[in-house]
C-alpha cells in the first residue's frame, strides 16, 4: 500500500506539472494572437497607404510610359519575326 501511495503522489505531482505547462502554453498562445492581430492591423494600414506605379504618375507620364512599352514590344516582335 505504501508503494501505491508513492505512485499516486508522483502521478499527482506530474499531473500538476503538466497542468502548469498547459496553462503556460495557453498564455503564450493568447499573447501571440494579440501580437499577430497588431501586425495584421499594421499590414492593413501600410497596404492602404500603398499605391501602384500607375496611380502615382500623371496621365501624360502614363501615356508616355505606355508608348515606350508598346515600342519595346514592337521591337521585340520585329526581332523575333526577322529570326524566324
Amino acid at each position: 500500500m505504501n508503494q501505491l501511495a508513492q505512485h499516486t503522489d508522483r502521478f499527482k505531482e506530474l499531473l500538476g506539472e503538466i497542468n502548469e505547462e498547459v496553462d503556460s502554453l495557453k498564455q503564450e498562445i493568447r499573447e501571440l494572437k494579440k501580437e499577430n492581430a497588431k501586425l495584421v492591423t499594421k499590414i492593413e494600414d501600410l497596404r492602404g497607404k500603398q499605391t501602384d506605379i500607375f496611380s502615382a504618375i500623371g496621365e501624360s507620364e502614363r501615356l508616355a510610359l505606355r508608348q515606350t512599352v508598346q515600342g519595346l514590344i514592337s521591337k521585340i516582335d520585329n526581332h523575333l519575326n526577322s529570326q524566324a
